[in-house]
């Protein structure tokens, strides 16, 4: 076996024993991308081997979504794809584990009018609200990983020969999610171990509000009461563990819905639905997004914060140091999912309802009630950088830092 078999074999562990965590007797939903089916089917081997009973593989083309958006009539960006979210519902209520293995590239959808696409989220968001709300919960185990397609690796690496594109991602992503290491579950282990240290402390302190400072960035967000800091491994509703994201470098909580105010501007584009949103800037009254900007992808941003009446509020608030190994990498991956975790960010739509004590068994009035937001989408977007400083605020106004030109304070 040659090193990058050893290193996609040990990504695949890496996604069923700490992402999924997967249990004997377990059903497993795999949704996949084509470029991804190498690793696609080692994941499912490996989840056989760990005592999976069933596992149910999704398959999607980005070559086909295309050519929906390109040729299908408008209407059918309206309809619920209610059959396809039963089916999830219903596994996610049986207890099976999901698995996503992305590889959408981030202009996929440039050029396709807005309201395909607006029309689209919403349609699959209602469709998906019960299973949503069943995840940010963390009622069932899911993990997120990604594998290279071309598209992406195009966008990553434009300077390198089209023929080297692809492995210089896939080399990338093997160092960020530690697949490059011989005990790849080890050095999990200490990883994950850390986060929790953080997210201890920031528990410990239950600071009322947090305040940004950077340039194009003056914001107050204030934290719910008994407001819990989540970070690397979360447990599902058999108390079974399980990482919903490979790589991931946050620790993160819900803000207040009502409590944010100020204006913040992002640090790194954004990949949405196909699109990218890049140089753009949000003011909140109130904790509604009230007002944006963008110098790139602008009718894509407005439409994003119309998608219902939370998607204007903020739903997670999350710390990152800039020095960390995404970031360190240079590399700007127009992928969420590692952009997210090189830098400090905040989310529109939806909270995770495991953030505030007892969450996640309420439903959305109550945690309405108790200050979390509630909407079908949730978008994160980055705000982190090296001149960012982060204040929390205590009980009786005194503020302590917590972030230091982009790095922890303490």
């Amino acid at each position: 076996m040659n090193e990058f078999a050893h290193k996609l074999e040990r990504y695949a562990e890496l996604i069923v024993k700490i992402g999924a965590n997967v249990q004997p007797g377990q059903t497993v939903v795999v949704n996949a991308s084509l470029d991804g089916a190498a690793l696609t089917r080692l994941v499912v081997r490996h989840c056989y081997e760990a005592g999976a009973r069933n596992v149910k593989v999704f398959w999607t083309d980005e070559t086909v979504t295309r050519l929906k958006y390109e040729l299908a009539p408008d209407d059918v960006f309206k309809e619920e794809p209610k059959w396809s979210a039963a089916e999830k519902l219903e596994l996610a209520r049986a207890g099976a584990a999901t698995i996503n293995i992305m590889s959408d590239s981030p202009d996929l959808l440039s050029g396709v009018p807005g309201g395909r696409i607006a029309d689209a989220q919403l349609a699959a968001g209602r469709a998906m609200q019960e299973y949503r709300a069943l995840s940010r919960g963390f009622k069932f185990s899911w993990t997120i990983a990604t594998t290279p397609s071309q598209g992406w690796a195009d966008k990553v690496f434009p300077d390198a020969p089209s023929e080297e594109r692809i492995n210089l991602l896939w080399d990338a992503i093997f160092k960020l999610v530690r697949a490059d290491r011989e005990d790849a579950l080890a050095a999990w282990e200490a990883h994950l171990a850390n986060l929790k240290r953080r997210a201890d402390i920031l528990n410990a302190k239950q600071y009322r509000a947090l305040r940004y400072a950077a340039p194009g960035t003056d914001l107050r967000i204030e934290l719910p009461q008994d407001h819990i800091w989540l970070g690397g491994r979360k447990e599902n509703a058999d108390g079974v563990w399980f990482v919903p994201n490979l790589p991931t470098e946050e620790v993160y909580t819900a803000p207040k819905r009502d409590g944010v105010s100020g204006v913040v501007t992002s640090t790194k584009p954004l990949s949405y639905a196909g699109q990218i949103i890049d140089g753009f800037r949000l003011e909140f009254e109130g904790g509604r997004a009230v007002r944006t900007s963008a110098d790139r992808g602008a009718d894509t941003l407005a439409n994003l914060v119309k998608m219902d009446e939370g998607a204007a509020y903020l739903g997670e608030v999350a710390l990152v140091p800039h020095r960390s190994p995404i970031s360190d990498s240079g590399l700007l991956f127009f992928k969420t999912l590692f952009d997210e975790n090189a830098s400090c960010h905040l989310a529109v739509g939806g909270a995770y309802s495991s953030c505030v004590a007892g969450g996640a068994d309420l439903g959305q009035e109550a945690l309405l009630a108790r200050g979390l937001n509630v909407s079908t989408v949730h978008t994160d977007f980055m705000v982190g950088s090296g001149e960012l400083d982060i204040f929390g605020v205590t009980a009786d106004g005194t503020e302590e830092q917590v972030f230091n030109k982009g790095a922890w304070a303490f």
